[in-house]
Order: structure tokens, then C-alpha cells, then sequence
């Protein structure tokens, strides 16, 4: 087995929202991934007096746990039972029906020795390579069909978020995990997968450096570090955001790279 890792703050001045754990509890046993985004509310807007780190590290210590241990229980529900564990932590706290309560994008991959199971909430990726070297990418592509200028209006896209017609992400409401993309591939199909939040994934969709192929091969030759270097350079190169068009001009990327 093969895990490395890699995950960098957008900006010095904010903490790193993204979170990640790997867990392979022994030899031969499988394991379990998580890779969270959370989602960065305007200052001062959210109505949740911890933030979003506490957020990403709550859920993404619920996912982690589950996912590892309860072996019974599908990702989605994993994932319906975490996002109520963790809004049960600071439900008497926080105004958990604020539109930009704490929240976070998901992906998951658990894999034993018959089968990989993966879900993708919201716009990070999951790239899933074969033995012959053909890699899909696992993406909830909600998001991307909500029109630009419509995401450009933070009152707009607060209107489409966990909402029918919009796009979802984890945060309050258990029942977003129904709305996963989710799916089961034969380990023997799997060579290796990497989780990519979508500030690492700017080097395949935002800045057209090369195709997902490409990019979890780079991965792989020369490290996750490697990918959001590139990715920093990109955007250091285009800082104002007129050549790439984006929504930040940098933004926390996180990289995980496996083979189980």
C-alpha cells in the first residue's frame, strides 16, 4: 500500500479550511479515505461561533471513524449519520439554519480486498485509475450546471444550496447524503485513486495544464506536493484572475494519493 499525502492554505492570512485522513487499520485489511472542502462563508455571515476548520474536523472525524469501523453501513449512510453527529455538537450554539452554516464538500473511497467503495458530494473529484491506465473521474457536477453568472451573486447561489434544482453539500441536514455520488468498483479494476479538493483540481479544470490522466499521473511520478505547486504557479501567473477566470485567486488545495 501506497498513501502519500499533501494539502496547503490558499492564503497565509486564513486558516486551511480543507481536511483529509487516511485510515488503514492493518495489513491487508483495506482502508478508508476522506477529503473535505469547507466551504468559506462571508465574513461574519454563517451565524456558527466555531468556524469552519471546527467543521471540517468534526465531520471529517465522524466519517473517518465510521467509515473504519462500521464496516455494515454504506457511505451514505456513514455520511447522513456524521453530518447529524456533528450538527447535534453545536446545535444549542450556533444558528444552524443560517444558508452559509458551516459546511463542506466530500469525498470518500473505502476498499478491502474485493471492492472499492467511492462517494462525491459537491465539486471535489475522485480520479479512479485501472490497471490498464484509464481513469475516471468521479464528480458531483451540480454545481458547474448552475450558471455563472448566477454563482457570482452570493444571495443567488445561497438560494440553489441544498436545495432541489441546486447543488448540496454536507452541513445540516442528514438527508443531503442520499443526493451523493456514489458507486462500488471491483478492487481488481483498481490501481490507485486520488481526492482532490476542487483548489487542486484547478491545474485540470480552471487552468487546462493537462487532462485527468495526466494529472493523477504527475501524482503519482512526482508527489501530491508537486500538483499544487503547479497549481500555485498558475495562479501566481494570473493573480488577478483575468487569463483563468475563478472564483478566488487562490484557494486551499488538498491532494491524496493511494494505492491500495
Amino acid at each position: 500500500m501506497r498513501i502519500d499525502i499533501a494539502t496547503a492554505p490558499g492564503s497565509h492570512t486564513r486558516p486551511n479550511e480543507d481536511w483529509t485522513a487516511v485510515a488503514a487499520p492493518s495489513a491487508g485489511s483495506g482502508g478508508t479515505l476522506v477529503v473535505l472542502d469547507g466551504v468559506t462563508p462571508p465574513p461574519d455571515s454563517d451565524g456558527c461561533v466555531h468556524g469552519v476548520p471546527w467543521f471540517t474536523a468534526r465531520l471529517g472525524g465522524a466519517l473517518t471513524e465510521l467509515s473504519a469501523s462500521r464496516r455494515e453501513m454504506t457511505l451514505a449512510e456513514i455520511l447522513a449519520e456524521s453530518i447529524r453527529r456533528t450538527a447535534d455538537a453545536h446545535r444549542s450554539t450556533c444558528d444552524l439554519s443560517h444558508p452559509r452554516t458551516p459546511q463542506a464538500t466530500v469525498v470518500m473511497a473505502r476498499w478491502n480486498a474485493d471492492t472499492v467503495e467511492h462517494l462525491v458530494l459537491s465539486d471535489s473529484t475522485l480520479l479512479i485509475e485501472s490497471p490498464d491506465g484509464a481513469v475516471r473521474a468521479v464528480v458531483d457536477d451540480r454545481l458547474d450546471r448552475v450558471p455563472r453568472e448566477v454563482r457570482r451573486r452570493a444571495a443567488a447561489t445561497d438560494a440553489l444550496r441544498n436545495a432541489e434544482g441546486g447543488f448540496f453539500t454536507a452541513a445540516v441536514d442528514p438527508d443531503v447524503a442520499a443526493k451523493a455520488v456514489t458507486g462500488r468498483t471491483p478492487a481488481s479494476d483498481v490501481r490507485a485513486f486520488v481526492g482532490l479538493t476542487d483548489g487542486a483540481a484547478r491545474w485540470v479544470e480552471v487552468f487546462r495544464e493537462g487532462d485527468w490522466a495526466d494529472c493523477l499521473a504527475l501524482v503519482r511520478k512526482s508527489g501530491p506536493q508537486e500538483l499544487i505547486d503547479r497549481v500555485r504557479a498558475a495562479e501566481s501567473a494570473d493573480p488577478d484572475g483575468i487569463a483563468f477566470r475563478r472564483g478566488k485567486p487562490y484557494d486551499d488545495a488538498t491532494v491524496v494519493y493511494v494505492e491500495p
